[in-house]
Protein backbone atom coordinates (compact mmCIF):
# COMPACT_ATOMS: atom_id res chain seq x y z
CA UNK A 1 0.00 0.00 0.00
CA UNK A 2 1.34 3.17 -1.07
CA UNK A 3 -0.31 6.46 0.58
CA UNK A 4 -2.22 7.45 3.80
CA UNK A 5 -5.88 8.02 3.86
CA UNK A 6 -5.37 12.20 2.65
CA UNK A 7 -2.76 10.93 0.21
CA UNK A 8 -4.58 8.00 -1.83
CA UNK A 9 -7.71 10.62 -1.48
CA UNK A 10 -5.73 13.16 -3.29
CA UNK A 11 -4.06 10.26 -6.02
CA UNK A 12 -7.53 9.72 -6.76
CA UNK A 13 -9.05 12.53 -7.16
CA UNK A 14 -6.01 13.75 -9.61
CA UNK A 15 -5.89 10.14 -11.54
CA UNK A 16 -2.55 9.10 -10.45
CA UNK A 17 -3.98 6.05 -9.13
CA UNK A 18 -7.52 4.31 -9.39
CA UNK A 19 -9.64 2.42 -6.11
CA UNK A 20 -8.87 -0.41 -8.17
CA UNK A 21 -5.03 -0.17 -8.66
CA UNK A 22 -4.93 0.37 -4.10
CA UNK A 23 -6.89 -2.99 -4.48
CA UNK A 24 -5.16 -4.60 -6.55
CA UNK A 25 -1.79 -3.56 -4.97
CA UNK A 26 -3.52 -4.43 -1.42
CA UNK A 27 -4.49 -8.02 -2.97
CA UNK A 28 -0.79 -8.64 -4.94
CA UNK A 29 0.71 -7.92 -1.98
CA UNK A 30 -1.35 -10.25 0.34
CA UNK A 31 -0.52 -13.32 -2.41
CA UNK A 32 2.89 -12.72 -2.62
CA UNK A 33 3.26 -12.80 1.26
CA UNK A 34 1.25 -15.26 1.36
CA UNK A 35 3.79 -17.57 -0.61
CA UNK A 36 6.65 -16.68 0.99
CA UNK A 37 8.94 -18.96 3.20
CA UNK A 38 7.80 -17.21 6.44
CA UNK A 39 4.01 -15.65 5.53
CA UNK A 40 2.74 -12.82 7.65
CA UNK A 41 -0.25 -14.21 8.11
CA UNK A 42 -2.31 -10.74 8.77
CA UNK A 43 -5.07 -11.73 6.30
CA UNK A 44 -7.32 -15.15 6.72
CA UNK A 45 -8.79 -13.64 3.36
CA UNK A 46 -9.41 -11.29 0.82
CA UNK A 47 -13.01 -10.16 0.32
CA UNK A 48 -14.13 -11.39 -3.90
CA UNK A 49 -16.51 -8.30 -4.15
CA UNK A 50 -13.22 -5.84 -3.27
CA UNK A 51 -12.25 -5.21 -6.53
CA UNK A 52 -16.16 -4.81 -7.66
CA UNK A 53 -16.85 -2.12 -5.09
CA UNK A 54 -13.46 -0.49 -6.30
CA UNK A 55 -14.99 -0.37 -10.21
CA UNK A 56 -17.91 1.26 -8.25
CA UNK A 57 -16.04 3.58 -6.60
CA UNK A 58 -14.07 4.45 -9.65
CA UNK A 59 -17.15 4.65 -11.83
CA UNK A 60 -18.16 7.64 -9.09
CA UNK A 61 -15.27 9.44 -9.32
CA UNK A 62 -14.89 9.84 -13.19
CA UNK A 63 -18.57 10.86 -13.39
CA UNK A 64 -18.56 13.38 -10.91
CA UNK A 65 -15.39 14.78 -12.57
CA UNK A 66 -17.32 15.15 -15.81
CA UNK A 67 -20.06 16.72 -13.97
CA UNK A 68 -17.66 18.94 -11.85
CA UNK A 69 -18.77 17.79 -8.97
CA UNK A 70 -15.86 15.81 -7.44
CA UNK A 71 -15.31 18.31 -4.42
CA UNK A 72 -19.16 17.85 -3.21
CA UNK A 73 -18.67 13.71 -3.93
CA UNK A 74 -15.73 13.26 -1.44
CA UNK A 75 -17.75 16.06 1.01
CA UNK A 76 -19.99 13.19 1.04
CA UNK A 77 -18.26 10.16 1.23
CA UNK A 78 -14.66 11.28 2.42
CA UNK A 79 -13.27 7.48 2.41
CA UNK A 80 -14.76 6.69 -1.18
CA UNK A 81 -12.68 4.15 -2.49
CA UNK A 82 -10.18 3.49 0.06
CA UNK A 83 -9.59 -0.12 1.16
CA UNK A 84 -9.29 -0.89 4.84
CA UNK A 85 -8.44 -4.03 6.78
CA UNK A 86 -11.52 -5.85 8.81
CA UNK A 87 -10.94 -8.24 12.29
CA UNK A 88 -12.30 -11.60 11.86
CA UNK A 89 -15.04 -10.97 14.58
CA UNK A 90 -16.80 -7.90 12.71
CA UNK A 91 -19.59 -8.73 10.47
CA UNK A 92 -19.02 -8.05 6.84
CA UNK A 93 -22.47 -9.29 4.94
CA UNK A 94 -21.95 -12.18 3.07
CA UNK A 95 -18.20 -13.15 4.12
CA UNK A 96 -17.23 -15.13 6.51
CA UNK A 97 -17.10 -14.49 9.73
CA UNK A 98 -15.36 -17.36 12.34
CA UNK A 99 -13.48 -15.07 15.32
CA UNK A 100 -10.19 -17.16 14.38
CA UNK A 101 -12.48 -20.27 15.84
CA UNK A 102 -12.87 -23.86 14.75
CA UNK A 103 -16.19 -23.51 16.51
CA UNK A 104 -17.40 -20.78 13.41
CA UNK A 105 -15.82 -22.46 10.08
CA UNK A 106 -18.07 -21.90 7.65
CA UNK A 107 -20.05 -19.53 8.99
CA UNK A 108 -21.16 -16.43 6.46
CA UNK A 109 -22.24 -13.21 7.93
CA UNK A 110 -26.21 -12.19 7.22
CA UNK A 111 -25.72 -8.35 7.65
CA UNK A 112 -22.97 -5.80 8.42
CA UNK A 113 -21.88 -4.54 11.52
CA UNK A 114 -23.24 -1.00 12.46
CA UNK A 115 -19.17 0.52 11.95
CA UNK A 116 -18.91 -1.25 8.48
CA UNK A 117 -22.08 -0.32 7.63
CA UNK A 118 -20.77 3.12 8.12
CA UNK A 119 -17.59 2.74 6.66
CA UNK A 120 -19.01 1.82 3.18
CA UNK A 121 -21.67 4.61 3.46
CA UNK A 122 -18.54 6.79 3.40
CA UNK A 123 -16.96 5.10 0.50
CA UNK A 124 -14.19 3.15 2.27
CA UNK A 125 -13.93 -0.38 0.51
CA UNK A 126 -13.61 -3.87 3.09
CA UNK A 127 -10.54 -5.66 1.88
CA UNK A 128 -10.54 -8.77 3.71
CA UNK A 129 -10.60 -10.52 7.20
CA UNK A 130 -8.02 -10.16 9.26
CA UNK A 131 -6.23 -12.87 11.57
CA UNK A 132 -7.03 -12.44 15.31
CA UNK A 133 -6.82 -14.49 19.03
CA UNK A 134 -9.46 -16.75 19.01
CA UNK A 135 -12.54 -14.66 19.98
CA UNK A 136 -10.32 -12.30 20.99
CA UNK A 137 -9.07 -13.62 24.16
CA UNK A 138 -5.34 -13.12 23.57
CA UNK A 139 -2.58 -10.65 23.88
CA UNK A 140 -0.32 -12.11 20.89
CA UNK A 141 -2.49 -13.45 17.99
CA UNK A 142 -1.39 -16.52 19.06
CA UNK A 143 -4.53 -18.05 19.67
CA UNK A 144 -5.81 -18.84 16.38
CA UNK A 145 -7.48 -21.44 14.54
CA UNK A 146 -4.90 -20.34 11.99
CA UNK A 147 -1.74 -19.74 13.27
CA UNK A 148 -0.11 -16.96 14.77
CA UNK A 149 0.50 -13.91 12.79
CA UNK A 150 3.72 -12.49 12.67
CA UNK A 151 5.42 -9.08 13.12
CA UNK A 152 6.33 -7.25 9.90
CA UNK A 153 8.80 -5.56 11.84
CA UNK A 154 10.73 -8.76 12.80
CA UNK A 155 8.71 -12.33 11.80
CA UNK A 156 10.51 -13.96 14.66
CA UNK A 157 8.10 -11.54 16.79
CA UNK A 158 4.54 -11.60 17.80
CA UNK A 159 2.19 -8.59 16.38
CA UNK A 160 0.31 -8.34 19.83
CA UNK A 161 -3.08 -9.43 20.36
CA UNK A 162 -5.81 -9.86 20.11
CA UNK A 163 -6.42 -7.28 16.69
CA UNK A 164 -2.75 -8.38 15.43
CA UNK A 165 -3.57 -9.25 12.39
CA UNK A 166 -5.34 -5.59 11.45
CA UNK A 167 -2.36 -4.23 13.03
CA UNK A 168 -0.05 -6.53 11.36
CA UNK A 169 -2.23 -5.41 7.74
CA UNK A 170 -1.49 -2.17 8.24
CA UNK A 171 1.99 -1.85 9.61
CA UNK A 172 2.91 -3.95 6.54
CA UNK A 173 0.84 -1.38 4.11
CA UNK A 174 -1.10 -4.25 3.23
CA UNK A 175 -4.45 -1.76 4.42
CA UNK A 176 -4.90 1.77 4.23
CA UNK A 177 -6.08 1.56 7.93
CA UNK A 178 -7.34 -1.34 10.14
CA UNK A 179 -10.10 -1.81 12.25
CA UNK A 180 -9.78 -3.78 15.48
CA UNK A 181 -11.97 -4.42 18.79
CA UNK A 182 -10.57 -4.24 22.34
CA UNK A 183 -11.51 -5.60 25.91
CA UNK A 184 -8.87 -4.92 27.51
CA UNK A 185 -6.25 -3.85 24.91
CA UNK A 186 -6.09 -5.54 21.86
CA UNK A 187 -5.91 -2.78 19.88
CA UNK A 188 -3.89 -0.31 21.57
CA UNK A 189 -1.02 -3.58 22.28
CA UNK A 190 -0.53 -4.83 18.87
CA UNK A 191 -0.39 -1.21 17.31
CA UNK A 192 2.53 -0.70 20.08
CA UNK A 193 4.31 -3.72 19.39
CA UNK A 194 3.99 -2.59 15.33
CA UNK A 195 4.83 0.74 15.30
CA UNK A 196 1.68 2.38 14.53
CA UNK A 197 -1.51 4.27 15.95
CA UNK A 198 -4.02 2.48 17.43
CA UNK A 199 -6.95 4.29 19.37
CA UNK A 200 -9.65 2.68 22.10
CA UNK A 201 -12.61 5.14 21.29
CA UNK A 202 -15.03 5.93 24.40
CA UNK A 203 -17.28 2.94 25.55
CA UNK A 204 -19.99 3.83 23.20
CA UNK A 205 -19.04 6.38 20.73
CA UNK A 206 -18.34 3.43 17.86
CA UNK A 207 -21.52 0.75 17.78
CA UNK A 208 -21.55 -2.90 18.92
CA UNK A 209 -23.74 -3.99 16.76
CA UNK A 210 -22.72 -6.99 14.69
CA UNK A 211 -19.45 -7.72 16.41
CA UNK A 212 -19.26 -10.83 18.24
CA UNK A 213 -19.35 -10.25 22.06
CA UNK A 214 -16.15 -11.49 24.09
CA UNK A 215 -16.81 -9.10 27.45
CA UNK A 216 -20.02 -6.80 26.58
CA UNK A 217 -19.58 -3.82 29.45
CA UNK A 218 -15.85 -3.92 28.33
CA UNK A 219 -15.83 -4.45 24.81
CA UNK A 220 -15.02 -1.35 22.38
CA UNK A 221 -14.39 -1.19 18.70
CA UNK A 222 -10.87 0.05 17.55
CA UNK A 223 -9.06 1.80 14.72
CA UNK A 224 -5.61 1.27 13.37
CA UNK A 225 -3.47 3.40 11.32
CA UNK A 226 0.31 4.85 10.17
CA UNK A 227 -0.79 8.69 11.22
CA UNK A 228 -3.84 9.92 13.79
CA UNK A 229 -5.40 11.88 10.53
CA UNK A 230 -5.86 7.95 9.46
CA UNK A 231 -7.80 7.21 12.36
CA UNK A 232 -9.70 10.14 12.79
CA UNK A 233 -11.39 10.06 9.51
CA UNK A 234 -12.61 6.87 9.87
CA UNK A 235 -13.67 7.28 13.70
CA UNK A 236 -15.74 10.45 11.88
CA UNK A 237 -17.78 8.25 9.54
CA UNK A 238 -18.21 4.98 12.17
CA UNK A 239 -19.10 7.47 14.90
CA UNK A 240 -22.67 8.69 16.69
CA UNK A 241 -25.91 6.57 18.43
CA UNK A 242 -27.18 3.38 16.69
CA UNK A 243 -30.55 2.46 17.31
CA UNK A 244 -29.54 -1.53 17.28
CA UNK A 245 -27.26 -0.67 20.55
CA UNK A 246 -28.38 0.63 23.05
CA UNK A 247 -25.36 1.40 25.16
CA UNK A 248 -24.29 3.71 22.23
CA UNK A 249 -23.25 7.65 21.95
CA UNK A 250 -22.61 10.46 20.46
CA UNK A 251 -19.37 11.85 19.73
CA UNK A 252 -18.83 15.63 20.41
CA UNK A 253 -16.63 17.71 17.83
CA UNK A 254 -17.20 14.33 16.28
CA UNK A 255 -16.31 17.38 12.97
CA UNK A 256 -13.37 18.32 13.88
CA UNK A 257 -11.95 15.35 13.18
CA UNK A 258 -12.51 15.40 9.49
CA UNK A 259 -9.51 17.88 9.26
CA UNK A 260 -7.51 16.53 11.78
CA UNK A 261 -4.75 19.47 12.99
CA UNK A 262 -1.82 19.42 15.72
CA UNK A 263 -2.57 20.83 18.95
CA UNK A 264 -0.90 24.25 19.30
CA UNK A 265 1.67 25.32 21.54
CA UNK A 266 -0.12 27.37 23.52
CA UNK A 267 -2.49 24.74 24.26
CA UNK A 268 -0.01 22.54 25.15
CA UNK A 269 1.15 25.47 27.26
CA UNK A 270 -1.79 25.09 29.65
CA UNK A 271 -2.02 21.17 29.36
CA UNK A 272 -1.86 19.42 32.46
CA UNK A 273 -0.82 15.84 32.52
CA UNK A 274 -1.34 13.47 34.93
CA UNK A 275 1.10 9.94 35.53
CA UNK A 276 0.14 7.82 38.09
CA UNK A 277 2.69 6.71 40.78
CA UNK A 278 1.81 2.65 40.13
CA UNK A 279 2.82 3.17 36.74
CA UNK A 280 6.57 4.62 37.79
CA UNK A 281 7.41 0.90 39.32
CA UNK A 282 10.30 -0.62 36.86
CA UNK A 283 9.67 -4.14 38.11
CA UNK A 284 8.55 -6.19 34.89
CA UNK A 285 9.15 -3.25 33.01
CA UNK A 286 11.66 -3.03 29.92
CA UNK A 287 14.56 -1.12 30.28
CA UNK A 288 13.92 0.28 26.97
CA UNK A 289 10.08 1.40 27.57
CA UNK A 290 11.28 2.81 31.01
CA UNK A 291 13.48 5.09 29.16
CA UNK A 292 11.12 5.75 26.12
CA UNK A 293 8.18 6.70 28.77
CA UNK A 294 10.97 9.41 30.16
CA UNK A 295 11.87 10.78 27.08
CA UNK A 296 7.91 11.29 26.35
CA UNK A 297 7.61 12.92 29.50
CA UNK A 298 10.48 15.06 28.77
CA UNK A 299 9.11 16.65 25.37
CA UNK A 300 5.79 17.04 26.76
CA UNK A 301 8.04 19.51 29.49
CA UNK A 302 9.41 20.68 26.43
CA UNK A 303 6.13 21.46 24.76
CA UNK A 304 5.05 23.38 28.21
CA UNK A 305 2.90 21.18 29.54
CA UNK A 306 2.38 21.18 33.72
CA UNK A 307 2.82 17.13 34.40
CA UNK A 308 2.51 16.04 37.88
CA UNK A 309 2.56 12.72 39.47
CA UNK A 310 -0.57 11.15 41.17
CA UNK A 311 -1.17 8.40 42.95
CA UNK A 312 -3.97 5.97 42.16
CA UNK A 313 -3.47 3.04 44.70
CA UNK A 314 -7.10 1.27 43.26
CA UNK A 315 -4.48 0.88 39.73
CA UNK A 316 -2.97 -2.15 41.06
CA UNK A 317 -6.22 -4.25 41.14
CA UNK A 318 -7.12 -3.47 38.04
CA UNK A 319 -5.82 -6.55 36.10
CA UNK A 320 -7.74 -8.72 38.93
CA UNK A 321 -11.04 -7.07 38.50
CA UNK A 322 -10.62 -6.93 35.00
CA UNK A 323 -9.46 -10.69 33.99
CA UNK A 324 -12.42 -11.72 36.85
CA UNK A 325 -15.39 -9.23 34.78
CA UNK A 326 -13.99 -10.23 31.41
CA UNK A 327 -13.95 -13.74 32.01
CA UNK A 328 -16.88 -14.23 33.85
CA UNK A 329 -19.10 -11.83 30.69
CA UNK A 330 -17.17 -14.39 28.05
CA UNK A 331 -18.02 -17.30 30.25
CA UNK A 332 -21.98 -16.02 29.62
CA UNK A 333 -21.64 -14.54 25.82
CA UNK A 334 -19.96 -18.15 24.40
CA UNK A 335 -22.37 -20.25 25.89
CA UNK A 336 -24.47 -19.46 22.77
CA UNK A 337 -21.97 -21.80 20.22
CA UNK A 338 -23.29 -24.79 21.57
CA UNK A 339 -23.50 -26.49 18.01
CA UNK A 340 -27.76 -26.39 17.87
CA UNK A 341 -28.01 -22.71 16.47
CA UNK A 342 -25.30 -21.92 14.05
CA UNK A 343 -21.19 -22.90 13.26
CA UNK A 344 -19.96 -25.87 14.04
CA UNK A 345 -21.58 -29.30 15.09
CA UNK A 346 -20.39 -32.44 16.55
CA UNK A 347 -22.95 -35.26 16.85
CA UNK A 348 -21.48 -39.03 17.83
CA UNK A 349 -26.00 -39.68 17.90
CA UNK A 350 -25.25 -39.94 22.25
CA UNK A 351 -28.07 -36.83 23.05
CA UNK A 352 -28.26 -33.15 23.45
CA UNK A 353 -25.69 -32.93 26.43
CA UNK A 354 -23.02 -34.80 24.20
CA UNK A 355 -23.44 -32.77 21.47
CA UNK A 356 -22.91 -29.67 23.11
CA UNK A 357 -20.01 -31.03 25.12
CA UNK A 358 -17.91 -32.45 22.02
CA UNK A 359 -19.25 -29.50 20.06
CA UNK A 360 -17.74 -26.99 22.20
CA UNK A 361 -14.20 -30.00 23.39
CA UNK A 362 -13.60 -29.75 19.94
CA UNK A 363 -14.45 -26.04 18.67
CA UNK A 364 -12.73 -24.10 20.85
CA UNK A 365 -8.90 -23.79 21.92
CA UNK A 366 -7.20 -24.41 24.56
CA UNK A 367 -7.08 -20.50 25.69
CA UNK A 368 -10.71 -20.18 25.10
CA UNK A 369 -11.65 -23.07 27.17
CA UNK A 370 -9.64 -21.98 29.84
CA UNK A 371 -11.07 -18.65 30.12
CA UNK A 372 -14.95 -20.49 30.14
CA UNK A 373 -13.84 -22.21 32.92
CA UNK A 374 -12.25 -19.77 34.90
CA UNK A 375 -15.50 -17.30 34.22
CA UNK A 376 -18.10 -20.05 34.96
CA UNK A 377 -15.87 -20.58 38.46
CA UNK A 378 -16.50 -16.91 38.92
CA UNK A 379 -19.90 -17.20 38.27
CA UNK A 380 -20.69 -20.26 39.74
CA UNK A 381 -23.46 -19.72 43.05
CA UNK A 382 -20.92 -20.38 45.72
CA UNK A 383 -18.39 -17.56 44.45
CA UNK A 384 -20.27 -14.71 42.63
CA UNK A 385 -21.15 -12.58 45.45
CA UNK A 386 -17.54 -12.52 46.53
CA UNK A 387 -16.07 -12.59 43.56
CA UNK A 388 -17.57 -11.08 40.43
CA UNK A 389 -19.68 -8.63 42.64
CA UNK A 390 -16.37 -7.35 44.30
CA UNK A 391 -14.61 -7.13 40.44
CA UNK A 392 -18.14 -5.01 39.90
CA UNK A 393 -17.14 -2.36 43.01
CA UNK A 394 -13.36 -2.17 42.18
CA UNK A 395 -14.40 -1.06 38.82
CA UNK A 396 -16.69 1.42 40.02
CA UNK A 397 -13.97 2.60 42.30
CA UNK A 398 -11.55 2.55 39.31
CA UNK A 399 -14.50 4.99 37.26
CA UNK A 400 -14.58 7.35 40.12
CA UNK A 401 -10.87 7.77 41.14
CA UNK A 402 -9.91 8.16 37.22
CA UNK A 403 -13.05 10.81 36.71
CA UNK A 404 -11.94 12.69 39.61
CA UNK A 405 -8.34 12.43 38.77
CA UNK A 406 -9.65 14.59 35.03
CA UNK A 407 -11.24 17.13 36.73
CA UNK A 408 -7.51 18.28 37.51
CA UNK A 409 -6.23 16.96 34.74
CA UNK A 410 -6.01 16.64 30.79
CA UNK A 411 -4.29 13.26 29.77
CA UNK A 412 -2.94 10.68 31.91
CA UNK A 413 0.57 9.37 30.19
CA UNK A 414 1.83 5.76 30.25
CA UNK A 415 3.49 3.59 28.47
CA UNK A 416 0.94 1.00 26.28
CA UNK A 417 2.87 -2.35 27.59
CA UNK A 418 5.61 -3.16 29.74
CA UNK A 419 7.88 -4.51 27.05
CA UNK A 420 8.19 -4.59 23.60
CA UNK A 421 6.93 -7.16 20.93
CA UNK A 422 7.86 -10.79 22.32
CA UNK A 423 8.99 -13.78 19.99
CA UNK A 424 6.89 -16.16 18.94
CA UNK A 425 5.98 -19.33 21.33
CA UNK A 426 7.85 -17.38 24.10
CA UNK A 427 4.87 -16.50 26.61
CA UNK A 428 2.33 -18.80 24.63
CA UNK A 429 2.67 -21.89 27.68
CA UNK A 430 2.51 -18.72 30.50
CA UNK A 431 -0.78 -17.72 30.67
CA UNK A 432 -0.20 -15.16 34.03
CA UNK A 433 2.77 -13.71 32.03
CA UNK A 434 1.09 -12.90 29.06
CA UNK A 435 -2.11 -11.69 31.03
CA UNK A 436 1.02 -8.98 32.69
CA UNK A 437 0.90 -7.45 28.86
CA UNK A 438 -2.39 -6.12 29.77
CA UNK A 439 -1.07 -3.97 32.87
CA UNK A 440 -0.60 -0.46 31.55
CA UNK A 441 -4.35 -0.69 29.48
CA UNK A 442 -7.11 -2.41 31.75
CA UNK A 443 -7.78 0.18 33.71
CA UNK A 444 -8.70 2.33 30.37
CA UNK A 445 -11.69 -0.16 29.86
CA UNK A 446 -12.66 -0.13 32.81
CA UNK A 447 -12.80 3.35 32.91
CA UNK A 448 -14.79 3.77 29.83
CA UNK A 449 -12.25 6.58 28.77
CA UNK A 450 -10.31 6.67 25.17
CA UNK A 451 -7.10 6.28 24.90
CA UNK A 452 -4.29 6.08 22.09
CA UNK A 453 -1.05 4.27 21.84
CA UNK A 454 1.94 6.12 19.77
CA UNK A 455 4.94 5.34 18.39
CA UNK A 456 7.50 5.94 20.62
CA UNK A 457 11.07 4.97 19.79
CA UNK A 458 12.69 1.33 19.17
CA UNK A 459 14.36 -1.03 21.87
CA UNK A 460 18.24 -1.44 21.52
CA UNK A 461 18.73 -4.97 20.99
CA UNK A 462 16.20 -5.82 18.41
CA UNK A 463 14.56 -2.60 17.20
CA UNK A 464 11.00 -3.72 17.83
CA UNK A 465 8.75 -0.54 18.21
CA UNK A 466 7.60 0.33 21.78
CA UNK A 467 4.55 2.35 22.19
CA UNK A 468 3.16 5.25 24.83
CA UNK A 469 -0.22 5.88 25.55
CA UNK A 470 -2.52 9.26 26.11
CA UNK A 471 -5.79 8.80 27.60
CA UNK A 472 -8.47 11.55 28.14
CA UNK A 473 -11.77 11.28 29.99
CA UNK A 474 -14.71 10.15 28.20
CA UNK A 475 -15.37 11.89 24.49
CA UNK A 476 -11.85 13.35 24.26
CA UNK A 477 -11.11 11.46 21.50
CA UNK A 478 -10.28 14.99 19.10
CA UNK A 479 -7.96 16.26 21.98
CA UNK A 480 -6.14 13.48 22.32
CA UNK A 481 -5.98 12.63 18.74
CA UNK A 482 -4.58 16.62 18.67
CA UNK A 483 -2.11 15.50 20.74
CA UNK A 484 -0.88 12.44 18.86
CA UNK A 485 -0.88 14.74 15.93
CA UNK A 486 1.60 16.92 17.25
CA UNK A 487 3.70 14.01 18.53
CA UNK A 488 3.83 12.54 15.18
CA UNK A 489 4.81 15.86 13.57
CA UNK A 490 7.36 16.07 15.84
CA UNK A 491 8.35 12.14 15.60
CA UNK A 492 7.93 10.76 12.73
CA UNK A 493 11.18 8.76 12.81
CA UNK A 494 9.39 6.57 15.49
CA UNK A 495 7.21 5.62 13.17
CA UNK A 496 7.04 2.71 10.34
CA UNK A 497 7.82 4.87 6.62
CA UNK A 498 5.12 4.36 4.31
CA UNK A 499 6.87 2.57 1.08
Amino acid sequence: MLYTIKEAREALKSGKTTSVELVKAARDTFENDKNSAIPLNAFIEMYEDAVTKAEAADKEIEEAKKAGTLEKLFAEKPLLGLPFANKDNISSKGHKLTCGSKILEGYVAPYNATVIERLEKAGAIPLGRCNQDEFAMGSSTEYSSYGATRNPINREFVSGGSSGGSAAAVSANQALFGIGTETGGSVRLPASYCGIYGLKPTYGVLSRWGVVAYGSSLDQVGILGHTPADIAEPLAAMCGVDMYDDTSADLPAADSLKNLSALSDSDFASLKVAIPKQFLKTEGADADVVKAFADTRKWFESKGAKIEEVDLPILDASIAAYYVIALSEAASNLSRFDGIRYGRRVDNQKGYDELYVDTRSEGFGPEVKRRIIIGNYVLSEQFSGDTYKKGMTVRARIQKEVAAVFEKFDIILCPTCPTAAFKLGSKVDDPLEMYLSDLYTTFVNLARIPSISVPAGKTGKDGMPIGMQFAGPMFSEAKILKIAQAWEEAHKECGIPVK
